[in-house]
């Protein structure tokens, strides 16, 4: 079964999408609660919204299943990264609403935990390794960049409407200042969306982990509020509004370079 589709391209930049993934095997679902069944929590549509990124020569990762069968953007032995706050986990118990993803006496336990670890994490984290890998080989140096998005509205997980546009930089620790700062000025230049950096989404594991600017990669996750590019109750896409946002992660991608 493939895990996961990799487009390689020619330019040192890559742009994980690991929430990008809906399918859920018949099996787990059958013991889903049915809203979860839908796979709600899905990063919607980011593979076409980041299409155009092709065509920069960036390389594109994204998987074919659900975070809620492994959360890939989670470290594999499930530490909290925002300790004292909402979130999900691993292998996610609770939606963002705060409902459950299983059916009463139906979540995985420890074994089958770490089987979903071997067979969709791993190869998705080994195929990501490679490539940024080849990507400094070739080039001397790689840009990871983090795609995702979100319900705008998340009372589960943050307070009010989240901004349009969320960096995350690990705090600074994942990328060099002067990209940083660099793609700061690329929002603080626009007037189209409301921003933020290093707010409620600093990075996730990807970005924390793999974010080694000393040694030559830079590590940047942005986060989009959902309702700039799609429906947020139907999950449609939105192809006018997706069309009005490309340009500003054009922008972005292109400061990266």
């Amino acid at each position: 079964m493939d895990i996961f589709t990799l487009h390689r391209g020619d330019a040192p930049l890559l742009i994980s999408l690991p929430h990008d993934g809906s399918l859920i095997p018949d099996d787990l679902a059958a013991r889903m609660t049915p809203p979860a069944r839908r796979a709600p929590d899905t990063d919607w549509h980011v593979s076409v919204l980041y299409a155009f990124a092709r065509e920069l020569g960036a390389s594109i990762l994204a998987p074919r299943h659900s975070r809620y069968v492994v959360d890939l953007n989670r470290p594999p032995d499930d530490v909290s990264l925002y300790p004292g706050q909402n979130t999900t986990g691993l292998c996610p118990a609770v939606r963002f609403d705060g409902e459950p993803v299983y059916l009463d006496g139906q979540a995985p336990d420890a074994d089958e935990v770490a089987a979903r670890v071997r067979h969709y994490w791993q190869p998705y984290h080994q195929a990501l390794g490679e490539e940024l890998a080849r990507l400094k080989s070739e080039h001397g140096r790689a840009v990871l960049w983090e795609g995702h998005s979100i319900r705008s509205v998340v009372p589960f997980l943050f307070e009010g409407r989240l901004p349009d546009l969320n960096l995350g930089t690990a705090g600074g620790a994942s990328c060099r200042p002067g990209l940083a700062a660099k793609l700061e000025a690329v929002l603080t230049g626009q007037s189209d969306y409301s921003h933020i950096v290093n707010g409620r989404f600093k990075g996730g594991y990807i970005t924390r982990h793999y974010g080694r600017p000393d040694d030559g990669i830079d590590a940047v996750q942005l986060e989009l509020a959902q309702i700039n590019y799609m429906d947020e109750d139907s999950f449609e896409y939105a192809p006018e509004r997706a069309a009005r946002l490309q340009p500003l992660l054009r922008r972005l991608l292109e400061c990266t370079l």
